[in-house]
C-alpha cells in the first residue's frame, strides 16, 4: 500500500492562508444525521477534510488519502474558511461534524472555521484518530471530539495509532469521547487495556462493518461484552440507513 504523502491540488480560493483541503461537503441538499457516537440520529452537516497520517487497511475513507487508488486532484479542492461557514450558516442545522482523513492535521487552519461556525450558532464535533493533540483554541464551548484510537485489528500498527501524548489531552480536556472500532471480544480486551492506562472515558464502541449484514452481525458479538463493562454502545447509523453511498 501507497503511504501519503504531500501533493499539488487546485487551489479554488484565493485567500489559502485560511482555506482547507476538503474532501466533501454533504448534509444540505440531501439531508442526513451524525451516523455514530455520542451524537447519533442528531441531523448534522458534515465537512470531510482531507489527508491523513495513517494508513489503516479497514479505512472505509481511502479516497482521501490513497493515492494509489485515487486522483487526489479529483478527490480534493481548497475551500476558504468563509466559503465553509457561509455553507453552514445557510443550513437550520446545528451540528457540524468536521472529519476526514485526520482534520487535525490543518488544525490551524481549523481555528477560525470553528470561530466562525459557533459565531454562527453551530456546535461542532470532530472526528479524530486521536494521534494529534488539539491546540488550545479548539478546547473552546461547543467543541466536542470523538476520538478514535484505531486498534491494530483495523489494520495499522499501534505504534502509530496509539500516540499516549495526545490520548492523555484529549482525556484531560473533559470535551472527548472515546470510539472504539471493535472485531471480536479480544479487540474489547485491548480498549479495555488503554481506557485504563490513559484515563479514557467515557468509552463508546462501535461494531466494524461497512454493511448492515456486518454490522448487525459484530453487534452481536460483542453486544454482551460490551454490556458487561458498561460502556456505550454505538451502531454505524448511515450505513444500515443508506448503505455505502458518499454523501450520507
Amino acid at each position: 500500500m501507497t503511504a501519503p504523502r504531500p501533493v499539488p491540488v487546485a487551489r479554488s480560493t484565493s485567500d489559502g492562508a485560511f482555506s482547507l483541503i476538503v474532501a466533501e461537503c454533504f448534509g444540505i441538499v440531501t439531508p442526513t444525521f451524525q451516523g455514530e457516537g455520542p451524537s447519533c440520529g442528531h441531523p448534522a452537516l458534515f465537512i470531510r477534510l482531507s489527508r491523513c497520517n495513517l494508513t489503516c487497511t479497514r479505512c472505509d475513507t481511502k479516497y482521501t488519502w490513497d493515492w494509489s487508488q485515487y486522483d487526489p486532484a479529483t478527490e480534493s479542492s481548497r475551500r476558504s474558511v468563509t466559503d465553509l461557514v457561509a455553507w453552514a450558516a445557510s443550513s437550520p442545522v446545528e451540528l457540524v461534524v468536521i472529519t476526514g482523513g485526520e482534520p487535525l492535521i490543518q488544525q490551524r487552519k481549523l481555528v477560525p472555521l470553528v470561530q466562525g461556525l459557533l459565531a454562527a450558532g453551530k456546535r461542532i464535533e470532530f472526528e479524530t484518530n486521536g494521534t494529534i493533540a488539539p491546540e488550545p483554541a479548539l478546547l473552546v464551548d461547543g467543541v466536542r471530539f470523538n476520538v478514535s484510537p484505531k486498534l491494530a485489528s483495523f489494520g495499522v500498527e499501534e505504534a502509530k495509532s496509539i500516540v499516549p501524548a495526545a490520548l492523555e489531552v484529549f482525556a484531560a480536556s473533559g470535551q472527548a469521547a472515546f470510539k472504539f472500532v471493535a472485531s471480536t471480544v479480544a479487540d474489547l480486551d485491548r480498549t479495555a487495556e488503554l481506557a485504563s492506562a490513559y484515563g479514557l472515558a467515557p468509552v463508546w464502541v462501535m461494531p466494524e462493518g461497512t454493511t448492515a449484514e456486518a454490522i448487525t452481525a459484530t453487534a452481536r458479538i460483542l453486544a454482551e461484552a460490551v454490556a458487561a463493562r458498561h460502556w456505550h454502545f454505538t451502531t454505524r447509523l448511515h450505513v444500515l440507513a443508506f448503505g455505502e453511498a458518499r454523501g450520507r
